[in-house]
């Protein structure tokens, strides 16, 4: 045994073997970028996760504008009822398939015969799909110039009537999923190829004097066919004001009940009218009538004839030519028009290879594959989306962030859309639907954004350019929710003056700052 030991000593002694050494390795310290970004999840993290939001649904992602690689995400790919900010996606797909530059058309026609200033027979209005013939629009007053075009034409006497030509879409004027108790509001309107004050009147409501006297609503303007059942009533001046619309389709009678406080300021909601083409060609026949063409037969909309007449040689008396889609996609993104956006959906339907208008009867699915066709050559994941209408009105709709957030980052990225997209999107602080929120923080003026609201949802995407000048895109979106709406925003906006104040360069940028927020 003792030779043993000694023989394994000598091995030892030969080989060199020493006690192992422990060697310290030191981890390099973090980059401050990567400290920054990190301290931005945290916080991003934080604002999605309280306590409140437990039986709510969040989808939130946000990526440099020039990368795929994301700096915060949340349930990203999970599809999510994106309200309003579909819009996003409709205003893209009508740039690329339409263009900026395109314009809808008017034309006054008519088949019948001219002798001595007298048409002898009716006078046509074919519809190209113009959203924005309308009193509320930048240009009020286009149908009188129309019909001032008409008596220029030599037309003093119609022996016919006014027809609405509205065949470019289908009969079916409303979307698909939408809402019965919606239906009777004015952004709930019928869509035509004829469409005038966006298929909608103004109720201009004014309360009595005090508690038991009768309230009083006038309808602007006339000739809708709108036939008001006013069961409104007006309570004592510290009471609280409640008012809601019921019309049924098909029907042309609406119910304003509720009540309002004696004294309150005169104010104005919105109604849907039941047949929009009849609407258009009512209200140009008193544009006729005021521009001295007198008419004899009524207006009416053209599936009301026994049979429908060949235009093909009719004389063309004058056409009108609505402001480029540039223009239109502005006013339809800035208030969340959506009327506009269920014309473009039906108008790219319409749209032939060429992108000219072609075939009638352009219904909603065929312009909802038209955007679908759009997004494939996008190379957008055909199960990201689900569009059923253009508005966002549809319960059917879903969609990405991840989906959203490409989109907007192919729309930036393309010369030929990016500075268009970008203007007609709304401004935080500045204008359209953003104009009350995020006034006053780092936020103000460096978010564009489309937001989003239906029933239990809330939703805002767009761009946000950081104190340091680098745009992010973001989609941040909530659904099946019972809190009030202003609590979702609130962290919705707590969470975008955290990307404004976003650094790279700073080991120590810091969480969202408390400053108060508009819901």
């Amino acid at each position: 045994m003792t030779r043993l030991v000694i023989a394994l000593t000598a091995i030892l002694a030969v080989s060199g073997c020493r006690a192992p050494k422990t060697v310290a390795v030191v981890p390099p310290a973090p980059s401050a970028e990567t400290t920054a970004a990190s301290r931005l999840q945290a916080d991003l993290a934080a604002i999605f996760s309280t306590p409140q939001f437990e039986r709510s649904f969040w989808s939130v992602l946000v990526r440099p504008l020039n990368s795929s690689e994301s700096l915060y995400e949340l349930n990203a790919t999970k599809l999510m009822m994106p309200g309003s900010a579909l819009k996003i996606v409709t205003a893209a797909a009508a740039a690329e398939l339409l263009g900026w530059d395109y314009q809808f058309e008017t034309r006054i026609v008519s088949p019948a015969p001219l002798e001595n200033g007298v048409l002898r027979g009716d006078l046509f209005v074919v519809g190209g799909g113009d959203p924005s013939i309308s009193e509320r629009s930048d240009t009020p007053g286009t149908l009188r110039a129309i019909a001032r075009q008409v008596r220029e034409a030599g037309i003093t006497r119609l022996e016919g009537g006014v027809v609405g030509h509205d065949d470019l879409f289908d009969d079916r004027t409303l979307g698909d999923g939408w809402t019965l108790d919606n239906l009777p509001y004015g952004y709930s309107a019928a869509v035509s190829a004829l469409e005038y004050n966006e298929g909608s009147v103004d109720l201009v409501i004014r309360a009595g004097a005090d508690a038991g006297y009768p309230v009083t609503i006038d309808v602007r303007p006339q000739g809708s066919g709108l036939q008001v059942d006013n069961r409104l009533v007006t309570v004592a001046a510290s009471g609280t004001g409640m008012l809601t619309l019921q019309r049924y389709p098909g029907s042309s009678r609406v119910i304003v009940q509720g009540q309002i406080p004696a004294k309150a300021l005169p104010f104005v909601r919105t109604a849907s009218v039941d047949n929009p083409t009849r609407f258009f060609a009512s209200a140009f026949r008193e544009a006729l009538v005021a521009e001295g063409v007198q008419v004899a037969g009524d207006a009416i909309d053209i599936d009301d004839l026994v049979s429908k007449p060949d235009l093909s040689g009719s004389r063309t008396l004058t056409t009108h030519k609505s402001a480029p889609l540039r223009l239109l996609v502005s006013s339809m993104m800035k208030v969340s028009q959506n009327q506009y956006a269920e014309i473009l959906l039906r108008a790219m339907g319409a749209t032939g290879a060429t992108g000219a208008i072609g075939a009638n009867g352009a219904t909603g699915a065929m312009g909802a594959q038209r955007v679908r066709d759009v997004l494939r050559s996008w190379n957008i994941p055909e199960d990201s989306h689900v569009i059923v209408d253009g508005s966002g009105l549809s319960r059917y709709n879903y969609v990405t962030s991840d989906a959203l957030v490409r989109i907007l980052q192919a729309m930036r990225n393309d010369p030929e859309h990016a500075s268009v997209f970008v203007d007609a999107l709304p401004v935080a602080g500045r204008d359209g639907t953003l104009s009350r929120r995020l006034t006053g923080t780092p936020a103000e003026g460096r978010v564009r954004a489309k937001t989003g609201t239906v029933d239990n949802v809330r939703a805002i995407a767009g761009y946000v350019e950081t104190t340091e000048g680098e745009t992010l895109v973001f989609s941040i979106i909530a659904n099946n929710f019972a809190l009030p709406n202003g609590a979702v925003d609130a962290a919705a906006d707590r969470a975008l003056i955290r990307l404004a104040t976003f650094s790279r360069r700073s080991r120590t940028s810091g969480a969202a700052p408390a400053a108060p927020v508009s819901p």
